[in-house]
């Protein structure tokens, strides 16, 4: 229908784990069949799409994210019939399904790469990155992996050196080869045909290097924080210029659009890892381009007021045509209960982070276990899966500890398997199981339910502009406005009782105070407004008292500009 809105803007996408959502044939690893079997609980949530991290055929060096095979399952979670099964009841549930597509790499055990790396001279030659060395033998240049050392490794059948921007085992495609687009495009074909509903596409602004292979130049100490890796490690070191996120990849992601614009309601969400990560997001989702644009920023260990604010407004002010896709954990970072709580964490404090996320203009993901309230788990180094942990340790525990299977059920196994599931369950994640918290009405779980169904009645919070407040330190404080709605969204992220701001103004333009969405909230009915610890406040406004982008603030205290929803891209 013209006029329509896109499914995904204001989605709430809830991203699964294949290998920790649920098993079902016993071998402690989970699979399509178990995502099959769990799809109602998902759908009762009140999302409207899953995202499902890879399951195609892979050596599971880094666990799915270096495929062999594009267009296989592999068999450690199923067949293709078994996708198509999960595909089929989602969209029964009223679902959308997204995918990822791992397109800047693949496995070193994919037939193109086994073909590239036997000679100079094959019909595959060129298809991934090769470089001579220098002349003392050297790797060509300093760019470093993301996984640690150097990012090339000698292949002494060619006599070359290829690049890896992640493991050894994950060779970079060539893209400035016309082939390799072309093959890559019919690959993503293949799963839009299968009928999918969008692609979650993995390190999309890797695609493309350097064709003179310039060295990186180095980072100052104060600016190495990193972007889902430690300050200790040496990818931090640089500044990422030459090696990702360069200009020709604007072109390839119109040619994405293209193949994408001939099905109907696809979406495109981009996970964008860049030296200014929010003006790739901008640029990357320009007309003609990628629908969204997935940010690293709220994955960082801050978690301030002033950083969430900073960091939306800063999006804001650039993506003039894009729509953002905000995430405060996935399967690569620590649970955001621990990163942002550490032992302070609470199920008020759990809660009122995913509020805050969904709030925000735009669309959502949310890990599966956060609606839980699930805290990062403890991996001793025996039990360590991820490449990335055995390589850091100890400073860096790697990503096991947020990929600790789903807890179903209390027992000793979580509902999870009948086998040995392939990382431990702590029992502080049992405790807190779907089955413990299904029945109580206080629980995370239940908040979180009611949150997302409030949610869906605010048609501020699926597509309105953004205005952000300054009512004080800790304070995260906001408008949404969408027609006739203008609605106050407030959120004390500090560990006090806080008086808000020019309290006396913001009382008087109160309509009402909101209820039904489930969280610890303050009473609006004493003057000055106060807002306890994991509390939050959300009220109606007079609309003739919020005025336009062009007004002056009522009160001295209010952003002078609204930050207004971007045209369809």
């Amino acid at each position: 229908m013209p006029g329509k809105t896109p499914w995904w803007r204001g989605a709430i996408i809830y991203q699964i784990y294949p290998r920790s959502f649920q098993d079902s044939n016993g071998d402690g690893v989970g699979d399509l069949q178990g995502i099959l079997r769990r799809l109602d609980y998902v759908a009762d949530l009140g999302v409207d799409a899953i995202w499902i991290s890879p399951f195609f055929a892979s050596p599971m060096a880094d666990f799915g994210y270096d495929i062999a095979d594009y267009r296989a399952v592999d068999p450690l979670f199923g067949t293709l019939e078994d996708f198509d099964q999960v595909l089929a009841r989602a969209h029964q549930l009223g679902l959308k399904v997204m995918i990822d597509q791992v397109l800047s790499h693949t496995s070193d055990q994919h037939a193109w790469f086994a073909e590239s790396r036997q000679d100079r001279t094959n019909p595959k030659a060129d298809w991934y990155v090769w470089a001579d060395p220098r002349e003392d033998g050297g790797p060509p240049n300093n760019w470093l992996s993301i996984f640690g050392g150097s990012a090339w490794q000698w292949e002494p059948r060619r006599e070359q050196y290829y690049l890896h921007n992640f493991l050894v085992a994950q060779p970079d495609l060539n893209f400035h080869h016309p082939a390799v687009r072309a093959a890559s495009l019919d690959n993503v074909r293949f799963w839009l045909d299968r009928g999918v509903d969008g692609l979650r596409l993995d390190a999309i602004n890797f695609c493309f290097h350097d064709r003179e292979l310039r060295n990186n130049p180095a980072k100052p100490k104060s600016e190495r924080v990193g972007r889902g890796f430690s300050a200790d490690n040496p990818y931090a070191y640089q500044k990422h210029l030459y090696d990702n996120t360069r200009p020709e990849n604007l072109a390839f992601l119109a040619e994405l659009r293209q193949l994408l614009d001939e099905y109907p309601d696809i979406a495109a969400l981009g996970e964008i890892s860049a030296e200014d990560s929010l003006a790739a997001m901008a640029e990357y989702t320009r007309a003609g381009r990628l629908h969204m644009g997935y940010s690293f920023e709220l994955l960082s260990e801050q978690r301030s007021a002033e950083f969430i604010e900073g960091t939306v407004a800063k999006l804001e002010s650039q993506l003039t045509e894009g729509w953002p896709c905000w995430a405060i954990s996935n399967h690569d970072v620590t649970r955001v209960a621990t990163r942002w709580a550490g032992a302070e964490s609470s199920p008020a404090q759990s809660i009122l982070f995913s509020a805050m996320l969904c709030s925000l203009r735009g669309s959502a993901c949310i890990y599966q276990g956060e609606e839980l309230g699930l805290t990062e788990a403890e991996i001793p180094f025996e039990a360590i899966q991820d490449p990335y942990g055995k390589a850091f340790w100890p400073s860096f525990k790697g990503r096991d500890g947020c990929r600790t299977p789903m807890p179903w059920e209390a027992d000793e196994r979580g509902g999870f398997t009948q086998g040995r599931p392939w990382l431990p369950l702590p029992p502080e994640h049992r405790a807190i199981s779907v089955a413990s918290q299904l029945n109580r009405d206080q629980s995370h779980l239940q908040r979180f339910r009611r949150f997302l169904a409030w949610r869906r009645q605010q048609p501020a919070l699926l597509h309105g502009a953004i205005r952000f407040l300054d009512l004080g330190q800790g304070i995260l404080a906001f408008v949404r406005e969408h027609a006739d709605q203008h609605l106050l969204c407030v959120f004390n992220l500090s560990r006090r009782t806080l008086e808000l701001g020019a309290s006396a103004q913001l009382h008087d333009r109160i309509q009402r105070v909101l209820e039904g969405h489930g969280l610890s909230a303050s009473s609006a009915s004493d003057t000055p407004l106060r807002i306890g610890p994991d509390q939050c406040l959300f009220a109606a406004l007079a609309p003739t008292q919020v005025g336009d982008s062009a007004a002056s603030p009522a009160d001295g205290n209010e952003a002078s500009s609204v930050l207004a929803p971007a045209a369809l891209p």
